[in-house]
């Protein structure tokens, strides 16, 4: 009787006292709140599923980078030039000088300070 009267007092809440829009909210409740595949859980499992699709493409991006390099290491001159400038190898014949410049030593000197 209760229930009633407040019903009748607000009127705009009668829907409330209908069995089927109780089910309904709970229902609504427990999806978005409570269960293991709920709104919130999807928007994390969203944003991890782009964040490795992200990835993905990066490391195709790398992976087209990489055999581009290897395939130009096939070749004797591209192999010889890439071991002088990345490993400072040189023939028997010849001398190499290393040059550094004042700027590069205080980059590197700031980057070992940092660690």
């Amino acid at each position: 009787m209760n229930l009633k009267k407040f019903f009748s007092r607000y009127p705009f809440l009668a829907f409330l006292s209908n069995r089927y829009v109780l089910v309904l909210a709970f229902v609504a409740v427990w999806l978005i709140f409570l269960d293991n595949y709920s709104y919130f859980e999807h928007r994390i499992l969203d944003r991890e599923i782009q964040e490795l699709e992200d990835n993905k493409e990066y490391y195709i991006q790398e992976i087209k980078k990489d055999s581009t390099s290897i395939k130009q290491l096939k070749n004797a001159e591209q192999t010889e030039k890439y071991a002088r400038e990345k490993y400072f190898m040189k023939r028997d014949d010849e001398d190499i000088y290393i040059i550094e410049f004042e700027e590069d030593a205080k980059k590197a000197k700031d980057t070992v300070s940092e660690l």
